[in-house]
């Protein structure tokens, strides 16, 4: 493809050929290209009257020009302010870094993800014909995100041009909170409904955010209905999320719904000795067989635990022997009474169920949305940790223990009541913890 600067050089020329030198100086004088395919040649003009003569005057011309010395077979289309921001808005969606060892090849396929990886794959070969939207769950690190960026670098290696958007549930809110702060919803909605391929992390996040679940509701619609692709991930399924609307629950079960459990014996092992041979470890069989056995949480810890491994062996010289090795990862192995969440954990958690910073719950305001949601951490820290109710005060400005007591009862309570909100809230939380631990 020629360079598109060079081409609107050219293209000025020939205009000047086709009307006036002062017409072109005077119409063209604030355009600038944008970008160049072979369907369409995009320049930005700011002035609105100079837009609409470019468009309705030269549109014409300039394709002829394209035509003529380039054998291009492209339109001119001319971007107001707007539309200029919303383009812009959409590129810099479309520029994330995904990482290029995520892919198919590189996937360790088994028992518990073949079906999932089989149907992501599918997806990346027919974007939106099949399978759409398709939805993996499972637990943290067994292989939803790997599938995510492996889609969307499959597709981009087929099509570069393809318009590939890459959120996370919680940043989906943030985003939103921010266009309408700033007053930019319509670069906010551009950037997602205009996607080739959406792709949303960790999806339960916006469950029980009315605002964010009605933005998404029509992201969804819009792309669903012009044949896009969407994938979303999350740590269960939609039935099992009680505060997620059900016209969103209905449509995710409109495509594909595909768990992926964590690995089993034989899957550890294969992943084991990818990950060592892509080191360049060698670890003996018996070496090998020990990491499966002890480690078997998710792949993440997994891959984290040879890593350990060969940074012991590259700076400290440690010798490879299973004695060494079970010295080093016996913190990784699986522990019950280590699997506790801190509360800091669970106060982060609330916080960003509520949408709320962590200076504001642990401190003083007593507005009904950060009372509820402090109450609501007390609980839980109550709940899932063996802190005594003054080590809980001490993590909210040193409240004492009859302010603790106060929130755990006024919890309680509202539970007893069949308080289903509250119940629902809790339960969100709590599925959000576990899957952090």
């Amino acid at each position: 493809m020629v360079a598109a600067a060079f081409v609107w050089a050219k293209i000025i020329h020939y205009l000047e050929d086709k009307i006036s030198s002062s017409l072109v100086s005077s119409w063209f004088d604030e355009a600038e290209v944008v970008e160049l395919t072979e369907q369409q040649l995009l320049i930005y003009v700011p002035d609105e009257f100079r837009r609409d003569m470019i468009q309705r005057r030269c549109g014409e011309y300039v394709k002829d020009g394209l035509k003529d010395l380039f054998d291009m077979n492209a339109e001119l289309k001319v971007l107001g302010q707007e539309e200029f921001e919303a383009y812009k808005a959409k590129r810099e969606s479309n520029s994330i870094d995904l990482n290029p060892q995520f892919t198919f090849d590189t996937f360790i396929v088994g028992p518990s993800n073949r079906m999932a990886h089989s149907a992501a794959n599918a997806v990346s070969q027919t974007p939106g014909q099949v399978y759409n939207p398709l939805f993996l769950y499972g637990p943290p690190g067994v292989g939803k995100t790997h599938l995510l960026y492996a889609i969307a670098n499959e597709i981009r290696k087929a099509n570069p041009e393809k318009n590939v958007v890459y959120i996370k549930g919680d940043q989906f809110t943030n985003e939103l909170i921010d266009a309408i702060r700033t007053g930019k919803n319509i670069e906010f909605r551009s950037k997602y409904r205009e996607a080739d391929l959406f792709l949303i992390d960790d999806i339960q996040f916006i469950s029980g955010k009315e605002a964010t679940q009605e933005e998404f509701f029509h992201t969804f619609n819009k792309l669903f209905e012009a044949h896009k692709q969407i994938v979303m991930t999350s740590d269960r399924k939609p039935g099992d999320m009680p505060t997620l609307e059900e016209r969103l629950r209905t449509r995710f079960e409109w495509g594909l719904i595909m768990d992926i459990q964590p690995p089993d014996y034989e899957t550890r092992m294969a992943i084991i000795n990818t990950k060592a041979a892509s080191l360049g470890l060698e670890l003996s069989e018996e070496v090998c067989n020990f990491i499966a056995v002890n480690v078997t949480n998710n792949v993440r810890q997994i891959e984290g635990t040879v890593k350990k491994i060969k940074a012991y062996h590259d700076l400290d010289g440690m010798a490879l022997t299973l004695e060494n090795i079970s010295n080093v990862i016996r913190d990784m192995f699986k522990n019950e009474n280590n699997s506790l969440p801190t509360p800091n954990l669970i106060i982060s958690q609330v916080c960003k169920f509520y949408n709320l910073d962590e200076s504001t719950i642990r401190g003083a305001q007593r507005t009904k949305e950060i009372a509820e949601a402090r109450h609501a951490a007390i609980y839980l820290i109550r709940k899932l940790t063996n802190l005594s109710t003054p080590d809980i005060g001490k993590e909210f400005g040193g409240r004492d223990h009859t302010t603790v007591l106060n929130s755990i009862t006024k919890i309680e309570t509202e539970l007893k009541s069949g308080n289903t909100t509250l119940q629902n809230h809790l339960r969100d939380i709590t599925a959000n913890i576990n899957s952090c631990l």
